[in-house]
């Protein structure tokens, strides 16, 4: 296991940080209650480790099951002194984010998605939609019965991959959709494109409709003057975080953010009826633990911790570069349409001068050298580095599988590196949104074979993962194109979310 990345415990904080930020009550009054040994007369029943298989005590730690208590628990989330733990921590993580208000959401930035398209059908029920967001976003027009006008990102011209919208894009849509009630975007980009989000937020105050910033990927942004722009300082109204994929906190945990002067635009306490709408009963305290305990970690060390990453990838990125056959998406891209700035914690390497498939690359990377990726694509591999670690370590093993498989392959065919070179794969153009996603998805349905799906209305939504982006949505008209294109991705190695049959041998189609 690589060592914990060194931060310096004598440090103030960056200059002008709330001394309170070095605090973490919610974690803290988690503990306590741990060390006290309660009688525990309440769920869960492992009972804080005597219930629990001893072998899960051991790979977890005897003070995981110790601080995991349950909601409404008096003196953390409940009673006692005003305001209560955890409600000061949410606060601090307002706070350390720039936000007006912060909820801490324990199913995951697919939880803030939904939220935030319940929250919005409050106003009305039409809204603005970038194409290429998440499938929780479409699930959002499901559960919301919003109608939506999609808003197409710019396509790579070379790589053929989506960035993200600009603000004419959304200015055009939003003018084409004179009542909508907000609009949803999507920055950074699974490839570390970053949108022009301050751009972005003015045109949609122009229209008198609040931005929700999918801002999943970003949420270290905040935490480093050298990285973009975050989008809560950018003026967007309501931004989801997710705060465990570079941050750090436990996966399934994040956090959304209502920006500061989105009041006129966005009532927080719809936001807040929308949070519990869509939340458990029984919350998770180690997921809301973890949330404050990394909030803390990024506000006080956030700097020197990304700082240390941000050198070490650049070092990577070099030595990715001169691997023959490789090279790697980057700050180069900047000013190509839809990339306003880059995440330079996202390392992309582009394969298409290898023989091989990114599918193969990343099988070979596993099987040889337990190195596992984030994502793999036919043309393009993703690592993700997080703010904390130390990433020269990870960095250096990565490059040295690389050229062993490298090396490999060009022994293997006698030259070396002898792939195409060509444009990125695009994926085919989206179908016809011929109903409502919510109208689709509860109308009167029917499984039909796969060879007979072309032409139907798709009841579902098909999104080869990671990364989760829809390529049929409920309601969209099914192309032959669309289908060979998913099912190839299966046969490659990817997966499946939002079908019934994840296998894609069958889909459910409306009954038309």
């Amino acid at each position: 296991m690589a060592e914990r990345q060194p931060v310096s415990e004598e440090r103030t904080g960056p200059p002008g940080l709330d001394p309170a930020q070095r605090e973490a009550p919610y974690f803290d009054a988690l503990a306590a209650y741990a060390r006290r040994s309660p009688a525990r007369l309440h769920v869960p029943g492992h009972k804080g480790g005597p219930g629990a298989d001893p072998a899960l005590v051991e790979a977890f730690g005897e003070q995981a099951f110790e601080m995991d208590i349950p909601s409404l628990t008096y003196g953390i989330d409940i009673g006692g002194d005003e305001p209560t733990p955890f409600e000061r921590a949410q606060h601090l993580a307002a706070g350390a984010w720039g936000a007006r208000r912060a909820w801490f959401l324990i199913n995951g930035a697919s939880q803030g998605n939904l939220v935030a398209g319940l929250a919005l059908a409050h106003s009305g029920d039409r809204m603005v939609v970038q194409r290429n967001a998440h499938s929780s976003t479409i699930d959002a027009l499901i559960l919301s019965g919003m109608t939506p006008t999609f808003v197409a990102p710019e396509l790579d011209p070379e790589l053929q991959i989506a960035h993200c919208i600009t603000p004419e894009a959304l200015d055009a849509a939003l003018a084409a959709t004179p009542d909508a009630v907000g609009a949803s975007v999507v920055s950074p980009t699974y490839f570390g494109a970053v949108a022009d989000v301050r751009g972005l937020a003015e045109v949609a105050h122009a229209h008198r409709v609040p931005l929700v910033v999918d801002e999943s990927w970003g949420a270290h942004l905040a935490f480093h003057e050298r990285l973009p722009a975050h989008a809560l300082a950018c003026g967007a109204d309501l931004v989801v975080s997710s705060t465990h994929k570079i941050v750090g906190s436990l996966t399934q945990s994040a956090m959304l953010h209502l920006g500061i002067g989105s009041e006129e635009r966005l009532d927080e306490n719809v936001v807040d009826r929308a949070v519990t709408l869509v939340e458990s009963t029984s919350p998770s305290a180690l997921l809301s633990g973890s949330l404050d305990a990394q909030r803390r970690y990024a506000a006080w060390h956030g700097q020197e911790l990304l700082e240390e990453t941000m050198r070490a990838l650049e070092l990577t990125r070099d030595a990715v570069r001169a691997i023959d056959g490789l090279d790697v998406l980057d700050e180069r891209f900047v000013g190509r349409p839809g990339v306003f700035a880059y995440d330079p914690l996202r390392l992309a390497i582009d394969v298409r001068g290898l023989d091989i498939t990114g599918y193969e690359l990343a099988t070979l990377l596993r099987e040889r050298a337990d190195v596992n990726l984030e994502l793999a694509g036919e043309n393009v591999i993703v690592a993700v580095f997080g703010m904390g670690e130390r990433a020269a370590d990870p960095g250096r093993r990565l490059v040295a599988a690389l050229r062993d498989v490298v090396a490999d392959l060009a022994a293997r065919d006698g030259s070396g590196a002898s792939g195409s070179g060509g444009a990125f794969a695009p994926p085919p153009p989206w179908g016809e949104l011929v109903m409502g996603p919510r109208d689709a998805f509860f109308a009167p349905q029917e499984v039909v074979p796969v060879e007979r799906a072309a032409g139907r209305i798709a009841t579902e939504s098909l999104a080869a993962y990671p990364p989760g982006i829809p390529n049929v949505l409920p309601g969209e008209r099914l192309t032959a194109e669309t289908l060979d294109y998913i099912q190839q991705t299966l046969e490659l190695g990817g997966s499946l979310r939002g079908a019934s049959d994840r296998r894609l041998r069958t889909l459910r189609v409306v009954v038309e």
